[in-house]
């Protein structure tokens, strides 16, 4: 089994070879329905969902701490797709997600500026300057996101493992290229893969149900374990009047709903 992470940017050939890969290793192609999966899962309207992976940071900041708890939505919804193996998952954002998983195949599609604003001429009937202004808007915008969020540029090479440049290279040689590696050893999920992938899992869930509450939580987990971490805020006093009730509740949440088998919990120093 294998788990294959495209990014494309806006260029739409990228969703092409997403497509013919999975086609040739006979996987599930995902994109879009993270999305509405996320949207059902948390019952969070799918526009407000694709604002918050799309906008630029200027615009996400207008919805305060809402930006990390959508983000966490939809990367909750993406780890759950994922975590069984044998798809191909093509869009923004991915990569980010996956870091540090070895055995998942991180790729990075891209074109000359000038077919990108040929394919966007075509798409949307529009000139070539204004086709020329939209893409490159759209790339400083998905650039600024992810510095904004994760601190991490999308044109960083190091982030993938593959850079694929359409144009001599076709679409359908892409296609086959990213088939054949994901073929070989060092992209089959081994244990160790399977067991960091799980714990992404977990922890992404217990933080999706505890962001609305505790905007400032930050899960890990290890084995099966999630550790909760809760920037409270409160003074000392308040703090150790609440702690017990805190833990009691997060732990109620993360195992009850998250999945965890068990949770430990702290905290920042109280005021």
């Amino acid at each position: 089994m294998a788990v294959i992470v495209i990014s494309r940017g806006c260029y739409i050939r990228g969703s092409e070879v997403a497509k013919k890969a999975a086609a040739e290793l006979g996987y599930k192609c995902i994109s879009r329905e993270v999305l509405l999966q996320a949207s059902k899962l948390f019952d969070i309207p799918e526009l407000k969902l694709m604002r918050a992976i799309e906008d630029a940071p200027s615009l996400l900041d207008r919805f305060g701490r809402d930006k990390k708890k959508y983000v966490t939505f939809i990367r909750t919804a993406l780890l759950r797709e994922v975590q069984w193996g044998n798809v191909v998952y093509h869009g923004f954002a991915g990569h980010f997600f996956v870091q540090g998983i070895p055995s998942v195949l991180k790729v990075r599609i891209f074109a000359a500026m000038e077919e990108r604003v040929k394919d966007e001429m075509e798409r949307e009937g529009v000139s070539a300057e204004k086709a020329r202004q939209v893409v490159m808007k759209d790339d400083e915008e998905r650039r600024s996101w992810a510095l904004n969020l994760y601190g991490m540029d999308t044109s960083d090479p190091t982030l993938y493992d593959m850079l694929m440049h359409i144009g001599t290279l076709t679409v359908d040689d892409a296609a086959r290229v990213i088939a054949a590696t994901a073929a070989q050893p060092s992209f089959r999920m081994t244990p160790e893969s399977k067991r960091l992938l799980n714990d992404r899992v977990l922890a992404s869930q217990v933080e999706a149900l505890l962001v609305e509450e505790f905007p400032r939580v930050e899960v890990t987990a290890r084995d099966g374990a999630a550790f909760v971490h809760i920037p409270t805020g409160l003074s000392i006093h308040t703090l150790l009047a609440e702690k017990q009730r805190i833990i009691e509740k997060v732990q109620s949440i993360a195992i009850g709903l998250g999945g965890a088998e068990k949770v430990h919990v702290t905290f920042d120093h109280p005021i």
